[in-house]
């Protein structure tokens, strides 16, 4: 035997657990997660407007009903808005990128408390906790600028970590 193994804390936080990961890693702050958000809002903005727009026009050229076919228009285009927002923060997450397009532009990344890439469902439990963090105000997203391991409270809700990569 040549001593005890050495880990890459990188390439192996499942063999460290929580304690050791969280000791070593280098948490994102507020402002670069901010940064990351706006790129990923500038992108999803571009992708719904062009949805919203084939599904209003849509509606003006099949349905002459007046008001109905704008609420309905409208309704469909929330609709398909919010599954468009859900789907790509949750699949982008648990991606083996663990990270949006914005979030891989700031180089960061989402990890669950020992460091692993996180599921799909907790990746869909961290964006509905988005919408509890947003309901306080947002302070829930401020958080992230004051506590210890710059979570929001949706990131700790889902217990997850945005980490530098």
């Amino acid at each position: 035997m040549n001593g005890p193994q050495q880990f890459d804390y990188q390439q192996s936080p499942d063999l460290l657990g929580a304690d050791v990961f969280q000791e070593k890693a280098e948490y994102a702050g507020f402002w670069l997660r901010f940064a990351a958000y706006i790129i990923d809002g500038i992108l999803l903005y571009i992708v719904n407007s062009i949805f919203t727009a084939i599904i209003g026009l849509n509606a003006t050229l099949l349905n002459d009903a007046g008001e109905f076919a704008f609420t309905a228009a409208y309704w469909s285009a929330l609709g398909l808005s919010t599954v468009l927002n859900l789907a790509y923060f949750a699949l982008m997450e648990s991606s083996a990128w663990q990270a949006t397009l914005g979030k891989k532009a700031c180089s960061i990344k989402v990890t669950d408390l020992s460091g692993n890439r996180i599921g799909i469902g907790r990746a869909i439990g961290r964006y509905l906790g988005k919408i509890v963090s947003t309901f306080t105000l947002l302070i829930g997203f401020i958080m992230a600028g004051f506590t210890e391991r710059k979570q929001a409270l949706h990131d700790m809700m889902a217990g997850t970590l945005v980490v530098k990569s």
